[in-house]
């Protein structure tokens, strides 16, 4: 089994994190105007950044996944990563070949049984294994799944070019609502008990969070409401591909004021692992807690 492969508790629902890749990333790929230096100054600050989410270089440490929610009855996959065999700007991208379908069943799950797929938002990297190519043409990934995405997200990206210019909604969104398994939502739906999207538009229009909650547990993914820890640290940090840094911006402040209750299991989309920790607030700044 893939090493990297992470499981959390929240109550008697159970998150499963299956990595797709992981890499240092410069800062300044995704934050204009802060480079390494600053993030080593952040981190002498900041000293819970290191060495899980910044290395001694200033390199972000970020990671590309998919979290299972596993409540018994339901089996959510949420944000699919970049898949397999896609054209993309993106050499790191490009016709990838990666063993993202088997790590999944490793950790215990046949694409047959995942029962529902939810985007936080409709960038290239959260829908790519939404479909997979068979005999040139793409088809559901998840052929019993019912696809979640919020209708504001999903009317923006059907008529906006993707940021890279990628035909990112034509081969992983548009062969779902074609094969009648989407289903378009508002950013406050319930999915199930213990399953709901929580609103933190900025980053996209329609981008939502998603909250996991049982037996007074509670659990939040992010999407990339924020990319990485450094923005916990700084929220004033907005990431060069937020449609509104403004909004992006206001989402992570209230956002955090909610989560950072010392309980709040904080699971990042984005982070390098250890990937999760509890939210903490230190004065006008945050912290992650991580248990290693």
């Amino acid at each position: 089994m893939n090493s990297d492969i992470l499981t959390w508790s929240v109550g008697g629902i159970t998150i499963t994190s299956v990595p797709e890749s992981s890499t240092p990333t410069s800062p300044k790929f995704m934050f204009k105007g802060f480079d390494r230096t600053a993030v080593l100054a952040l981190a002498e600050k900041a000293t819970w950044l290191q060495p899980h989410f910044v290395d001694e270089n200033g390199y972000l440490l970020q990671k590309i996944h998919c979290c299972i929610i596993d409540t018994g009855d339901y089996k959510i996959a949420v944000d699919t990563c970049v898949g397999n065999d896609k054209q993309r700007g993106n050499p790191l991208w490009h016709e990838s070949q990666g063993p993202f379908l088997e790590d999944l069943l490793d950790a215990g799950y046949a694409p047959e049984t995942i029962t529902h797929v939810v985007c936080t938002h409709l960038h290239v990297d959260h829908v790519g294994w939404n479909t997979r190519l068979v005999d040139g043409e793409w088809i559901p990934t998840f052929p019993n799944a019912q696809y979640i995405f919020v209708k504001e997200e999903f009317d923006h990206w059907s008529v906006t070019e993707d940021l890279f210019g990628d035909s990112v909604f034509e081969d992983s969104v548009a062969p779902i609502t074609n094969a009648g398994l989407a289903e378009l939502v508002s950013h406050d739906f319930e999915l199930c008990p213990g399953v709901s999207f929580q609103s933190t538009p900025g980053h996209t229009p329609g981008h939502v969070s998603v909250v996991v909650q049982d037996l007074g547990k509670r659990a939040i993914i992010t999407g990339d409401m924020t990319h990485s820890p450094i923005q916990i640290a700084n929220p004033e940090l907005s990431s060069s591909f937020d449609t509104d840094p403004d909004l992006a911006r206001q989402s992570r402040y209230d956002a955090f004021l909610d989560w950072a209750d010392g309980e709040t299991l904080v699971i990042g989309t984005h982070f390098g692992s250890p990937t999760a920790g509890i939210l903490q607030r230190n004065g006008d700044s945050y912290s992650l807690e991580v248990n290693e």
